[in-house]
């Protein structure tokens, strides 16, 4: 029994499994929601880290293209128990995920439009909106410390919103306003310090601020070089295996070599790289429709794990239309398309959280490197935000500025809000309500007309 004077016991690699088992099953509301989940549970609750420590390891990916909440608990699970930690956390991150995407998947593809379906998936949408501004609103209120982190935030917004600028330009601006602000304003660019009740109450962490960097992610040169044959050999095996059974123009093939350029495009979340996506699945590929496209986003919305497990739709979807096994294994051939996207969207992610970890690791408490890290977080919380408006603005107005305003949504999403921000209810709930309403919505609607 530990006291708050006292390090927790350091959790079996059993206990972490169970963990991240359940993290990849509750893991609802995006990125920040999903960061802020992993906060209150590892910094706060069960102390597995410490608030700096977990920033520290934040700030490098959010750096990074793919789903940086996947990514923290691939770092998180790899400091604490080695490889085989890391692709456990990051693994159950994303399996549940997928299981689900696959049954839902299945069952669009193989009925059609149902009525049900598509008044659940309505009332959920304004849900997710809420969710995503009550995300930015937790993650902003923990970074954002001072005023210049702030202008890095609201300069980001505008960039990406107003100017429309690409995201990597937004990070390369931020990162070089915190170098800059390293140099002239070192005090506001610190990471971590005094947030989070875990900080605030000063009780110990199994890894906290001052504890060693363990000796397996201690950077070396060997040890980088190996890690980089490893990661770039399983790429090549797994694409190489595919074009020698398939082919290099099959179904499969295409994905894989598809999806490998789109995980190195996810700068700032799913958001940024769907245009890229939709461009090539939709309109090159035809690997499905505009509407399916849309319709599997809202699919990926309502499901735990990162918002660009979408992709595994598109892959499933793919796969079914094309028969790439023949009209009768259309199941068989969803289900392969959709694990083999997977694989290819999220392989980069693990590799570079093994290659780069070590040296952050070096680099912990070393203002030179922290600095700019802390100012590309603040532009990510304005982008976050930005999402929100993304949000807002096709679920209140459907069909655009020109058509109707879309009350029902918006009472739904300002009830969602409130169950948030005023009840502080659990996402999996406010979900679940939203969703029956949508369905409830929709059986009184023909009564009222």
């Amino acid at each position: 029994m530990t006291t708050n004077s006292s390090a927790p016991k350091a959790p079996t690699f059993r206990e972490a499994f169970t963990y991240w088992l359940k993290l990849g099953c509750i893991s609802f509301g995006g990125p920040a929601g999903q960061i802020a989940i992993m906060h209150a549970d590892l910094v706060e609750r069960r102390r597995w880290i410490s608030e700096q420590r977990f920033l520290h390891a934040l700030n490098y990916c959010m750096l990074l293209p793919g789903p940086e909440a996947q990514q923290l608990a691939t770092y998180i699970g790899w400091l604490m128990h080695r490889s085989w930690g890391g692709i456990v956390a990051g693994g159950l991150f994303v399996l549940p995920s997928l299981l689900i995407l696959m049954g839902l998947s299945w069952i669009y593809m193989a009925f059609g439009d149902v009525p049900a379906v598509a008044a659940v998936l309505y009332g959920i949408k304004p849900a997710v909106t809420a969710i995503v501004v009550s995300a930015a609103y937790r993650i902003g209120g923990r970074t954002l410390k001072n005023g210049l982190l702030w202008g890095i935030a609201v300069a980001a917004f505008i960039a990406i919103f107003a100017l429309n600028l690409p995201f990597p330009l937004i990070v390369l601006a931020a990162g070089l306003a915190g170098s800059l602000g390293r140099r002239y304003a070192p005090n506001k660019f610190a990471v971590g310090v005094g947030h989070g009740q875990a900080a605030a109450s000063g009780r110990p962490a199994v890894i906290d601020d001052t504890t060693p960097t363990p000796e397996h992610a201690s950077f070396t040169w060997p040890r980088f070089w190996r890690v980089l044959r490893v990661g770039l050999g399983m790429w090549v095996a797994a694409f190489g295996a595919l074009i020698a059974l398939c082919g290099w123009d099959a179904v499969l093939t295409q994905m894989a070599w598809f999806f490998t350029k789109a995980a190195l495009l996810t700068f700032g979340g799913a958001y940024a790289v769907l245009p890229y996506v939709y461009q090539g699945a939709v309109e090159q590929f035809q690997w499905l429709t505009a509407p399916q496209m849309i319709d599997g986003l809202a699919l990926g919305e309502t499901t735990p794990g990162p918002l660009i497990m979408v992709v595994s739709f598109v892959g499933f979807a793919g796969g079914w239309s094309k028969a790439i096994f023949g009209s009768d294994s259309l199941l068989l051939a969803g289900m392969v398309a959709a694990t083999v996207v997977t694989f290819f969207t999220f392989l980069p992610s693990f590799f570079f959280i093994f290659l780069g970890g070590p040296f952050i690791e070096s680099t912990h408490g070393n203002l030179k490197f922290t600095a700019p890290l802390s100012g590309i977080t603040a532009a990510v919380v304005g982008v976050i935000v930005n999402l929100a408006v993304f949000f807002a603005y096709h679920v209140l107005w459907p069909k655009g500025l020109a058509g109707p305003f879309d009350w029902a949504s918006a009472f739904i999403g300002l009830g969602a809000a409130l169950a948030l921000f005023r009840f502080k209810a659990g996402v999996i709930a406010v979900v679940l309500a939203c969703g029956l309403a949508g369905l409830t919505l929709a059986f009184f609607r023909p009564l009222i007309h």
